[in-house]
């Protein structure tokens, strides 16, 4: 793949493609600004990482900026939003309005996005929230989400390797801001628990659930429920 034009945005050189700017648009039509900004900030911090960790260098960079620009659109705060929907986990929601942005902006060019691309974007972003997983993939979706767990725990957490100065991390801050994240993830995950209980069961928005939602999960649901009643049936 030629070599994609940058900028630098936060002091960290990203990608700067017509389909990425589209992204950005899309991720903040569809996010509280709070949202978008941890969105953009997982995006930088996944650059700052990656050209640090050699077997990421030679990731898709533009699926890696699709991703982390928009691995929390399902999150939509527009009650009629039509990327929301009532059974899925909002990571899966997520990926599939990606699909959706693809589908629909005038920026994509068909031939250079194939099946695998494609399906590449919708882990990147379905898995983020799941290192244990995500972690040992492709290079997309490690970058993607050691960007977003960086910008959830700090460069100093277990996720940055120490990789990552508190220069750096306050560079982006100070372009890209919180706005209250600490606040404002809690009460999100928490009405996501509330909104759909069952999709929320075994997710990290279920973690904030079972802590601070009561009735979570729904009785007999928790996953180690589910699979004791399986196995005392079973046998």
């Amino acid at each position: 793949m030629s070599p994609l034009p940058t900028r630098i945005y936060g002091n960290v050189s990203v990608p700067d493609t017509p389909l990425i700017t589209a992204a950005l648009s899309f991720s903040k039509a569809h996010s509280t600004p709070t949202v978008h900004n941890h969105m953009i900030r997982s995006w930088l911090f996944g650059f700052i990482l990656a050209s640090k960790i050699p077997p990421l260098s030679n990731r898709d960079q533009e699926i890696h900026s699709l991703a982390a620009i928009l691995h929390d659109v399902g999150l939509d705060p527009n009650p009629t939003s039509s990327l929301v929907s009532t059974d899925k986990c909002f990571e899966v929601d997520s990926a599939n309005a990606a699909l959706t942005f693809l589908s629909q902006s005038s920026e994509v060019d068909e031939k250079d996005w194939d099946t695998n691309r494609k399906q590449l974007l919708w882990d990147a972003i379905a898995l983020h929230a799941l290192p244990h997983i995500a972690l040992h993939k492709q290079p997309e979706v490690v970058a993607t989400s050691l960007g977003i767990a960086v910008d959830l725990v700090g460069p100093e957490g277990p996720f940055s390797k120490g990789l990552m100065t508190w220069g750096e991390y306050e560079g982006v801050v100070k372009e890209v801001p919180r706005l209250g994240m600490k606040n404002e993830f809690g009460e999100v995950m928490c009405d996501i628990c509330k909104r759909k209980p069952m999709a929320s069961v075994g997710s990290v928005a279920g973690e904030w659930g079972e802590k601070y939602v009561e009735g979570f999960p729904p009785e007999g649901m928790r996953i180690l429920e589910v699979l004791e009643g399986g196995l005392e049936m079973l046998g």
